[in-house]
């Protein structure tokens, strides 16, 4: 562990970031020693008890989890408060109070839910916590994103043992339904009297895993539109040949987002853009309304996530006039739209320069625990960070696995 960025097998990073990232804030920041092998042993227990809870969408164990975290706050004297903003759909607030709690605070947010797996698809058990012969962690959730709340506790175990107080009082928060849109959980929190009185400067969300040594860090995200076009049109015999048929106008537009979707692809495999810059456009579902050979009515979804950067209006001039155009019997709704830009039409994005202290202050942490950092991103997908970049407060995306397949939401999900 003395090199945690140039070995491949380090899923402990934050263990020596943290006091690092903290160290401006703290009291006392003597640097905190390497975990002994017995210490190591039982730090990979406990990830291993947190991925063996079934938190599993559509019906997580939020209890099991919450009894699961409050011990370990008990463990850590760690200030705790369960809040069901929504009944049934608890928010965890663990607290490390500071030594000036006039400070503005800095939050620490993870989601306690995982998405659902196919168990057949699996080498090992998907909530078995398994740990091979290399030492790699199996487990839905492992990357995302219990890992990164148990390095936040193990993280602030091992600052504690060093005698470490932050200046700051320090917040971790375990929320509900990320991976069903967040709307109970981070969304509530955000918006409600208890977040104001936390007096929070900067929240540290989820990231994601780089193939190579560097690691990433997000200042953004895409945000999900979940599109349904529909279409409907005088119904007649298999046998005729005749014009405006609901599904022959559905396909229309079918064609016409296939095309954008491969004007966007092509800016991607180019090189011009990165991921987090396109715009992504995929089918969710096609289906017809009746069981007639040639239905009256038929429907398709799209998940479509749009970043920042993109220009709102042309996209949906271009979804009311070229893909659902009412001149061809279309209408469209939104089951989810989350505009990436706040009130007054300005990018939900954070600072990435001299201009937020905190950004300066993350990445010199990563490079004096011998890490390497890629280019800013904008994070392909939506996470919890966007409710709170909403209230105009910096957010950083960071899950420190450097040399680590991506295997989000993937069969085999595993942490090196």
């Amino acid at each position: 562990m003395e090199k945690p960025c140039n070995s491949r097998r380090q899923p402990f990073l934050l263990l020596h970031l943290l006091p690092l990232f903290l160290s401006s804030l703290s009291a006392l920041a003597n640097p905190t020693p390497s975990p002994s092998q017995d210490e190591q042993s039982q730090i990979i227990s406990r990830f291993q008890q947190y991925l063996q809870i079934n938190t599993t969408q559509p019906s997580p164990d939020y209890q099991t989890s919450t009894q699961f975290i409050l011990s370990q706050a008990d463990s850590l004297s760690l200030e705790s408060r369960v809040i069901e903003f929504v009944k049934g759909k608890p928010v965890i607030l663990l607290k490390w109070p500071g030594s000036d709690p006039s400070l503005p605070s800095v939050l620490l947010n993870s989601h306690t839910d995982v998405v659902s797996f196919e168990h057949s698809k699996w080498i090992h058990p998907p909530l078995g916590g398994y740990v091979d012969q290399r030492g790699d962690i199996f487990g839905r959730g492992s990357q995302d994103m219990k890992c990164v709340g148990m390095q936040y506790l193990e993280a602030i175990r091992r600052l504690k043992d060093s005698g470490f107080r932050p200046k700051r009082s320090l917040y971790l928060s375990f929320v509900p339904d990320e991976e069903i849109g967040g709307n109970d959980g981070a969304k509530k929190l955000a918006y409600s009297d208890v977040f104001k009185d936390m007096n929070v400067e900067i929240v540290l969300d989820e990231g994601l895993p780089s193939l190579n040594e560097n690691y990433r860090l997000f200042y953004a995200e895409k945000a999900p539109w979940w599109l349904v076009i529909k279409s409907k049109g005088a119904p007649g015999h298999g046998a005729k040949l005749y014009d405006n048929s609901a599904m022959e106008n559905l396909f229309k537009s079918i064609e016409s987002i296939r095309r954008f979707r491969a004007s966007q692809f092509d800016l991607l495999k180019s090189g011009l853009k990165s991921e987090g810059e396109v715009i992504s456009v995929n089918m969710a579902f096609l289906k017809a309304g009746t069981p007639s050979p040639t239905p009256s009515e038929a429907e398709a979804g799209f998940d479509i996530r749009v970043p920042p950067t993109a220009d709102i209006e042309s996209l949906e001039k271009r979804i009311a006039e070229e893909w659902a155009p009412a001149s061809r019997n279309m209408t469209f709704e939104f089951k989810q739209k989350v505009i990436p830009h706040d009130d007054l039409g300005r990018p939900l994005v954070t600072a990435t320069d001299s201009s937020n202290s905190w950004w300066i202050l993350m990445e010199e942490a990563i490079k004096k625990a011998n890490g390497k950092i890629e280019k800013p991103e904008i994070f392909s997908g939506a996470t919890d960070a966007r409710y709170f970049r909403q209230l105009g407060l910096p957010a950083i995306g960071f899950s420190p696995m450097a040399n680590t397949p991506y295997l989000l939401h993937d069969h085999n999900e595993v942490h090196l």
